[in-house]
């Protein structure tokens, strides 16, 4: 079952309020908002979305219908169920006019109401999954779309799709195609054998593949690698054939021309040897070649590898690629890559090296095991493209979205008008707290960078809450919490592992460890040791720090509460890392002081 569905109940009784807490706490992924009038209600539907809300039919300020009303008039397909005794026909008539989803009979009863939730719940599930698949479903036909040459035809062979790369390789019009068979494009070179076995194949309702040369409406020629497959309906009848095709034509050419220049029978041994050597000029041109033998000594290496690392031909020759190899890169890759091509397998992944002048440069790396008859290994050739400009962009790349990272989560505490150095204390006491817990040094590093964006949401959060300088009530208190759902939602559709990161601090830094937390009441171990680290960095943080509702506290108050909290709030383990290494944390209180 999906996590996190959103419900609003709207009723003004706190006796059934409590009631509906209770059955609804054994889900542990619903968030539950409750709302005193329909006026509440809908000020809450306007500032945040629900997956399902439920409403009292009789209430102060708004009735039920009345908040119905103006939730569909925003979003006319929400799900919404009414809870009433449901005793005049015409109020019946109307909740049916309103498009309703399920009445709850008053008073609540766990037998009626918990079944009713339960079906709302396998709508919002279901509704999710539908979303997804449409979306899923929509990506797939954009990828293939825009990757693929496309074409349909109906039982007959008849055109009766294609896209517009079908249309640019052929040619042809999209008009000029629709309504024809494919052999408008048949190439005079291509035999007839292979449309009568790939009818035959088809018409089987099995796919079928294979390289096919057509011929375009200006005469020219072009190759296609094609896969054609029988479309079906639900009683197992083909009812289209759709074709997906990727062009070929010059891998085609390429292979053309060393079969003919290199089979050519009248060609002699000196001109075979001469075409040899303008291919092997070619890869010159474009990339870094060397030979070694078995035991990884260089015995070639091209022009371009000499130019590359500075070195000259005589200072490379006997030597390892060891000469070359930057002083950063990891054993473990070369142990791998050895024992990749020992295995007579090919080897490729990237190589940071190091020039004769110090400079680096990163080489896109392909080794392949070269054997003999015997299928021995008598030496390797490796062939390396310089990719050091893409290595340096995606740096670049990362650099700047570390500095989006820590200057949206300053913008976040800005706005609240918290401290100016917060964020960065925060991050410096979680990476701190992170390898103290025995986390490795990348991981450390990636909750420093995620945690200054903790508190991302807020600047979700009205300036009335956010800059209140009293206690908030409970409404305000409510919207308040969502900061940290809201801040999740910002961040987790993002690929990037550090956004991803930054997620889950949002999400899971005010959750406690016995269970207490918000936004979903997750303890202990449910929650992320990046959650758990934040949580006590920014509590040790803020209490220390003015804000608009609080003074400062002194240190031994701070410490005090930390002890109280062990095992409560924060997790017992790493409250006793914090105690052990107090010093550490001081430390950096003082050197990022506001």
């Amino acid at each position: 079952m999906n996590k996190d569905i959103t419900l609003l109940y709207a009723e003004d009784e706190s006796a059934t309020q409590s009631f509906v807490k209770i059955l609804v706490k054994k889900y542990n992924n619903i968030s539950l908002t409750f709302a005193k009038d329909g006026t509440e209600a809908l000020s809450l539907y306007k500032q945040n979305s629900y997956d399902i809300v439920i409403t009292d039919m009789h209430m102060p300020n708004m009735g039920g219908f009345e908040l119905i009303e103006n939730i569909h008039r925003l979003h006319p397909s929400q799900l919404v169920a009414m809870a009433s005794a449901m005793e005049e026909k015409s109020d019946f008539i109307q909740a049916i006019n309103l498009n309703i989803h399920s009445f709850i009979p008053k008073p609540l009863h766990p037998k009626t109401f918990t079944p009713i939730l339960q079906e709302l719940i396998q709508s919002v599930v279901a509704k999710r999954e539908a979303l997804l698949n449409a979306t899923l479903l929509e990506q797939y036909k954009n990828a293939v779309d825009t990757t693929s040459i496309l074409s349909k035809a109906d039982l007959q062979g008849k055109i009766t799709f294609v896209n517009k790369k079908f249309c640019e390789l052929s040619k042809y019009k999209e008009e000029e195609l629709l309504g024809q068979s494919h052999s408008i494009l048949r190439h005079p070179d291509m035999p007839k054998e292979t449309f009568a076995n790939l009818w035959e194949t088809i018409q089987n309702k099995k796919t079928w593949r294979g390289k096919v040369k057509n011929k375009a409406k200006d005469g020219s020629s072009y190759t296609v690698d094609a896969t054609i497959i029988p479309i079906v309906n639900s009683n197992d009848e083909i009812i289209e054939y759709v074709g997906l095709r990727y062009d070929i034509t010059e891998l085609e050419q390429y292979k053309e021309l060393l079969e003919v220049n290199l089979d050519n029978k009248e060609m002699d041994l000196a001109q075979k040897v001469h075409m040899l050597e303008e291919y092997e000029k070619a890869i010159n041109e474009s990339a870094t070649f060397s030979r070694t033998d078995k035991n990884g000594r260089l015995v070639h290496v091209n022009d371009n590898f000499c130019k590359i690392s500075g070195y000259s031909r005589e200072e490379l020759i006997g030597n390892s690629h060891n000469i070359v190899r930057h002083p950063d890169m990891s054993k473990d890759v070369f142990k791998e890559l050895w024992k990749t091509i020992k295995a007579k397998k090919i080897w490729k992944g990237i190589i940071k090296n190091i020039t004769k002048e110090g400079k680096t440069n990163h080489m896109s790396t392909t080794i392949v095991p070269i054997l003999d008859l015997n299928g021995q290994i008598v030496e390797y050739m490796s062939i390396r493209f310089e990719v050091s400009d893409l290595i340096n962009l995606q740096k670049e790349i990362e650099d700047t979205q570390k500095e989006v990272v820590y200057t949206m989560g300053a913008i976040g505490e800005s706005r609240s008008k918290e401290t100016g150095n917060h964020v960065k204390r925060v991050a410096e006491y979680s990476k701190v707290l992170a390898k103290l817990y025995g986390m490795d040094e990348d991981k450390a590093e990636m909750l420093r960078q995620a945690s200054p964006m903790h508190d991302i949401g807020k600047v979700a959060i009205p300036d009335a809450i956010l800059n209140k300088p009293g206690k908030l009530d409970a409404q305000e208190w409510t919207i308040m919490q969502t900061h940290s759902k809201l801040g999740y939602n910002m961040l987790k559709h993002s690929d990037r592992e550090l956004l991803q990161a930054a997620a889950t601090v949002a999400y899971e830094h005010h959750e406690k460890w016995d269970g207490s937390g918000y936004p979903r009441g997750l303890k202990a171990k449910e929650i992320h040791i990046y959650g758990r680290i934040t949580s006590i960095a920014d509590v040790f943080d803020a209490l220390g720090s003015d804000r608009c509702y609080k003074k400062a506290w002194e240190l031994d108050k701070i410490l005090q509460l930390f002890q109280d909290e062990r095992g409560k709030h924060f997790d017992p383990e790493l409250v006793d890392l914090f105690f052990d290494h107090l010093d550490k944390f001081l430390e950096i209180r003082d050197l990022y002081k506001d």
